[in-house]
C-alpha cells in the first residue's frame, strides 16, 4: 500500500471481527513502532501485548461498559462539544470504550521509561520523552493500516493505569499513555464523518 493511501485509510476502528492477528504481524507493527523518532536516542519503550481473554477482562474491569442516552447528553453539554460531526463522533465512541478493547484480537500497553514527572513537568522540555512515545505509537497505527489492521485508544482515566500495573505487572518508573484495541475491522463498522479541514487554510507561509 503507498504511504499516503496508508494515510488516508487509517481510520479509528472500534468494531472487529473475532479473527486472531498472527504474531508475526504484531511484531512487525511493533518493529514499525520502534523506529520512530526519539528524544534521546534510546527508544526505552516496551510494549504488553494481551492476546489472552482472561487478562484482558481483567485489565478492563475497570473500564465502564456504557452510557446511558441521557449521561451521554450531559456529557456532551459539560465537555461542550457543540460541532455536530464532534458530537457523532463522541456518540460512537463513548459507548464502546470497554468493547473496542475486548472484542480486539489484542490488546497493545505501551510504556515509557519515566526519566520525569510527567504529570508535573518543570517544563516542555521534561514531555521530550512523552511527546516521543506518541511518535511510536503513530507508527504502529499506520504499520497496523498497512497490514489491513484497525486500532483505536483509550487514554486511561482516574485509576485506570494503576490498575494496570497491578495486572499486568510493570515497573513503578515505566508510564503508561493508552490502551491500544487492534484487530481486523468489522465489515459493517460505521465510519464517522470526519471533519474535512482545507489543508491551504492551514498553512502559514513565513509567519501566521
Amino acid at each position: 500500500m503507498d504511504f499516503y493511501e496508508v494515510i488516508e485509510k487509517r481510520r479509528t476502528i472500534r468494531d472487529f471481527e473475532q479473527e486472531e492477528i498472527p504474531d508475526e504481524a504484531i511484531t512487525r507493527i511493533l518493529s514499525a513502532a520502534l523506529k520512530a523518532p526519539t528524544n534521546d536516542h534510546m527508544r526505552d519503550w516496551h510494549y504488553i501485548v494481551i492476546s489472552d481473554k482472561a487478562v484482558a477482562a481483567k485489565l478492563l474491569d475497570i473500564v465502564p461498559r456504557g452510557i446511558s442516552d441521557e449521561d451521554m447528553d450531559q456529557l456532551i453539554l459539560d465537555w461542550n462539544l457543540s460541532d455536530s460531526l464532534q458530537q457523532e463522533c463522541y456518540r460512537d465512541a463513548v459507548p464502546k470504550q470497554y468493547r473496542m478493547l475486548f472484542d480486539a484480537s489484542r490488546i497493545i500497553v505501551p510504556l515509557l521509561a519515566q526519566k520525569v514527572d510527567i504529570l508535573h513537568p518543570e517544563n516542555v522540555s521534561h514531555l521530550n520523552g512523552f511527546a516521543s512515545i506518541w511518535c511510536s505509537i503513530e507508527n504502529l497505527f499506520l504499520a497496523a493500516t498497512a497490514e489491513g489492521y484497525g486500532c483505536n485508544l483509550r487514554i486511561p482515566l482516574g485509576n485506570e493505569a494503576d490498575h494496570a500495573r497491578e495486572i499486568l505487572g510493570f515497573p513503578d518508573d515505566y508510564f503508561m499513555p493508552c490502551f491500544i484495541g487492534i484487530g481486523v475491522p468489522k465489515k459493517d463498522a460505521p465510519v464517522v464523518k470526519q471533519k474535512e479541514i482545507r489543508t491551504e487554510d492551514r498553512i502559514h507561509w513565513n509567519g501566521f
